[in-house]
């Protein structure tokens, strides 16, 4: 396959020149997404909105930006994202949007309407066909974004604790996967505790959906009832102790793999264009109700018409930066018998994975890792 494009443009201002919103319009035009026939189409532009008390994900300012420039163009864009999984301000529609309003997505600050793409239960969904599909056949998709013409992955590039990192990939494939959807891409293991390294705190049970965790009050201790447990993985990044694990050494792989599959759904067969910002780089999804201090530096902003391109110049970026001090990847870098993988997002979380998922996404087809890196 002949390399993509990937435009970048760091963060650098000049005094009285453009603000980064504009600097991010010059530089998606410069990428070419005016060669998109936008007039009178929906555009569905994916983010993800952040869970309350989480203040790491994509300020509004960003989305506005793009909405703008869909607008200019002729275009109808509106904002959007699925259901939650898990136990949280997403988990249906009502709530999901009251949490996009308090985080600063309004109609009236972005400009465009926000929907919820599979509806007010996360039950509005539509099986979608995965062309080379070894994992999944028909991905479960949430309609709104189905029903768009054409599609915008907007990114928020950071880490995540069984991802490895959370990028264009993960943005669309497991963020446009309906409640359903993510539970079929989640369900490839389940998780035990060693009760040695147990604490008792009880933060994993707040996490679990699916009342998959069960306190012995007697031991004081967690345990995984697997006739509830979906495999969803929220547990294994609420413990601050190393105590869970997948019984599965497979999981994280599968997972990947079952994301690129719903990517692969989402954007086969019609216009598409990715952005993907990296700032902000919580060691975390912006899923969680909070946000740890960023591993890396700021790097800059990527565009590009081909979403796996685009995640391999992500991460060929934060592989090349120093990793920011006091933060969750300098204290794991400091701990005794620290083993260096030269690669930031391991050594964050040593038990993620995030190679299989472009690799796998090569494989069927959803784009290329080899690039050529335009600097605006």
């Amino acid at each position: 396959m002949a390399k993509s494009k990937v435009y970048f443009t760091d963060f650098r201002t000049k005094a009285f020149g453009d603000g980064l919103p504009t600097k991010l319009q010059k530089m998606v035009k410069k990428a070419g997404i005016g060669e998109i026939d936008m007039e009178g189409k929906f555009v569905a532009i994916k983010m993800h909105f952040g869970e309350l008390g989480n203040i790491s994900y994509l300020r509004p300012n960003y989305a506005r930006a793009i909405v703008d420039l869909v607008k200019e163009m002729g275009g109808k864009p509106f904002l959007t994202d699925c259901n939650t999984m898990y136990p949280g301000s997403r988990k249906n529609a009502l709530e999901h949007l009251d949490c996009a309003w308090q985080n600063g997505f309004t109609p009236l600050t972005v400009g465009c309407p926000v929907l919820i793409a599979d509806g007010l239960k996360g039950t509005d969904d539509i099986n979608v066909p995965v062309a080379g599909g070894e994992y999944v056949k028909e991905a479960k998709i949430g309609r709104a974004v189905m029903d768009a013409d054409i599609f915008i992955s907007l990114t928020h590039f950071k880490g995540h604790e069984m991802t490895g990192f959370g990028g264009t990939i993960k943005n669309i494939g497991m963020g446009c996967g309906s409640r359903a959807g993510k539970t079929e891409q989640h369900s490839n293991g389940k998780p035990h505790i060693d009760e040695e390294t147990c604490r008792g705190c009880k933060r994993c049970q707040k996490e679990c959906a699916n009342n998959g965790l069960v306190f012995d009050e007697n031991t004081k201790k967690m345990h995984v009832d697997l006739s509830h447990c979906v495999g969803c993985g929220r547990c294994l990044g609420a413990c601050n102790y190393d105590a869970i694990a997948f019984n599965d050494s497979n999981a994280n792989s599968i997972l990947n793999c079952k994301m690129a599959e719903y990517t692969k759904a989402v954007v086969d067969g019609r216009p598409q264009f990715h952005i993907s910002l990296v700032v902000d780089v919580s060691p975390n999804c912006d899923c969680h109700c909070e946000n740890d201090a960023p591993i890396l530096p700021n790097i800059g902003m990527f565009a590009s018409f081909d979403p796996l391109a685009l995640d391999q110049a992500c991460v060929d970026a934060c592989m090349k930066a120093d990793p920011m001090p006091n933060s969750q990847l300098t204290d794991q870098m400091a701990a005794p018998h620290f083993h260096d993988h030269h690669d930031p997002f391991t050594n964050s979380t040593p038990e993620s994975e995030w190679r299989s998922c472009l690799e796998h996404a090569e494989k069927i087809g959803l784009g290329s890792r080899e690039y050529e890196l335009v600097v605006i």
